[in-house]
């Protein structure tokens, strides 16, 4: 199926516009990381302890949140889920984390005496695994890319692995750069949405690549950049398609989703759009880079001789 027929868009011609937008996100994204001494961590990578309640009736997260406030604990996160009867508290690392917790539970059941409140789960992370959690996840990723890398030189060329390894760092940082900048937590989940956005950005990038590297071989006679916009424009219908359907589905995640799921959707619904944008706009213009240095060597070298 494809919704957009014979597209001649200069997508290569634009590189330069494109590459600068990225560079001025990336260094908003590390200013506000450096400013803010990294990214804040969730309990998950903190420590505390997270309270699954429900209550018989709906309540408010601002009610909560006055009754929390009056023994100090105000600036807890607080998340309501679509049902309104159930409240997600998560109570961030402190050496008694046990008996402020009993204290937040006996302060909640004094105050809404008419309202019966049930402890569904409690989970409780320490700081030293809260640490381990994070060293891990970044081993992770690392270890990941660097596989990828392998793997893409393994099935393209090391040029086209290096672009989409670029554009992998790219959607990434900047996704961060947002939770960043709005002050948001980076939990287990957000983690996980990272890891879908990579993978998602690489599909993107890998179906590009692929048809790029089919038409090397039969328009030999199409310089590079026209390669590019060609192979680029040949797989747009797709990119669109793929790309708008999957947001559709995130925007009714972030939108009706509730409160719980709303930090994981919002970072697919950036991630998302940044992997497709940085697919044509990042990954191929890299390699576009790479072929066009490697002739104007070749040529170098040819007169030289």
């Amino acid at each position: 199926m494809r919704i957009i027929k014979d597209t001649n868009i200069d997508f290569i011609g634009n590189r330069k516009i494109a590459i600068l937008i990225s560079l001025i996100l990336l260094s908003i994204s590390v200013v506000s990381l450096i400013m803010r001494g990294g990214p804040k961590y969730g309990i998950d990578f903190t420590g505390g302890t997270s309270l699954h309640l429900k209550f018989e009736k709906p309540i408010s997260v601002g009610e909560i949140r006055g009754i929390l406030s009056g023994i100090g604990l105000g600036n807890s996160e607080i998340k309501s889920f679509a049902t309104g009867n159930d409240l997600l508290i998560r109570l961030q690392q402190q050496d008694n984390i046990e008996a402020i917790t009993e204290q937040a539970m006996n302060e909640i059941s004094s105050k809404l005496q008419g309202n019966p409140v049930e402890l569904l789960s409690k989970e409780t992370v320490g700081p030293r695994i809260g640490k381990e959690l994070r060293s891990n996840t970044i081993k992770a990723i690392l270890i990941s890319l660097v596989l990828l890398l392998i793997y893409i030189s393994w099935r393209f060329e090391f040029k086209f692995a290096m672009g989409a390894i670029i554009a992998l760092f790219h959607d990434v940082l900047i996704t961060l750069g947002f939770f960043s900048v709005l002050n948001l937590e980076v939990s287990l989940s957000i983690v996980a949405a990272f890891l879908t956005i990579i993978g998602y950005s690489l599909n993107d990038t890998i179906v590009i690549f692929d048809r790029i590297r089919e038409n090397l071989k039969v328009l030999r006679r199409e310089e590079y950049p026209e390669i590019f916009n060609i192979s680029i424009n040949q797989t747009l219908s797709r990119t669109i398609l793929t790309s708008g359907t999957t947001l559709f589905v995130v925007f009714a995640l972030f939108f009706f989703g509730g409160e719980v799921i709303h930090d994981f959707s919002f970072a697919l619904l950036i991630g998302i759009a940044i992997g497709t944008y940085s697919s044509i706009f990042i990954a191929s213009p890299v390699v576009i880079e790479w072929y066009l240095r490697s002739e104007s060597k070749k040529s170098k070298v040819v007169l030289h001789r």
